[in-house]
């Protein structure tokens, strides 16, 4: 039976942020400005994004940085290829707040609600306007976990926010600053719609880029073992 929500909150604390950028413009003010803004919060990072995160944060990475790895327990796939596709993340991606059931799903796991995710996906349009670029290097810039991260998460504008533009670093900042470290309903549902045109346009550049790729090309791409 589909979940229909009825009760919510209009403005929702920032407490616990998943972070994960391919372009992390705009990160060394976001994060310090975050992170004054919203008093304990705890940012989880995976790969690049954490080790740039540390570095913004310096000693005081140790009590707000969180490796997804140690969150969920699970280690990275070799190569990245699996990072954030695991239960106890979108259990605090789509959880409803006044579902006792999704409550006791969050306890169970002593998973924590995410209030917002910080997304952008790896470059496949700029991957592929390269002149000598392969049918490879294409497939291995399709970025998997971005867009289900931010698909959930918009989903859920109920209660997260779907962050996928660092040009929306400034506002939000501000906002959660001149608002106890709270976001608006009316702020989650423009970064929802923003989120959804963001993976739209890239599902779209993905399956243009493969259906002008001649078969032959794909091909010889590959060597085959068997």
């Amino acid at each position: 039976m589909l979940n229909i929500v009825k009760d919510i909150d209009n403005r929702v604390a920032v407490r616990h942020v998943l972070m994960s950028v391919s372009d992390k413009t705009g990160l060394e003010t976001f994060v310090p400005a975050l992170v004054k803004a919203c008093p304990g919060v705890k940012i989880y990072s995976t790969g690049g994004t954490y080790v740039k995160v540390k570095e913004i944060l310096g000693d005081a990475a140790k009590d707000t940085l969180v490796a997804v790895s140690d969150y969920t327990g699970q280690p990275e796939m070799q190569g990245g290829l699996v990072k954030t596709l695991d239960f106890k993340i979108y259990l605090g991606l789509l959880s409803e707040k006044y579902n006792d059931a999704h409550q006791a799903d969050l306890k169970r796991l002593a998973a924590q609600p995410i209030d917002m995710v910080v997304v952008n996906l790896y470059p496949f349009k700029e991957t592929v306007a390269k002149p000598d670029v392969t049918p490879e290097m294409a497939r291995t810039n399709i970025d998997i976990g971005g867009p289900c991260m931010v698909r959930a998460s918009a989903k859920n504008y109920l209660r997260v926010a779907s962050v996928t533009d660092p040009l929306d670093y400034g506002n939000l900042a501000n906002e959660l600053a001149d608002h106890d470290g709270t976001l608006g309903l009316d702020t989650r549902f423009k970064l929802m719609k923003k989120a959804f045109a963001h993976t739209a346009a890239y599902d779209t550049a993905i399956a243009g880029f493969f259906t002008a790729t001649p078969w032959e090309t794909v091909e010889k791409t590959y060597e085959y073992k068997a």
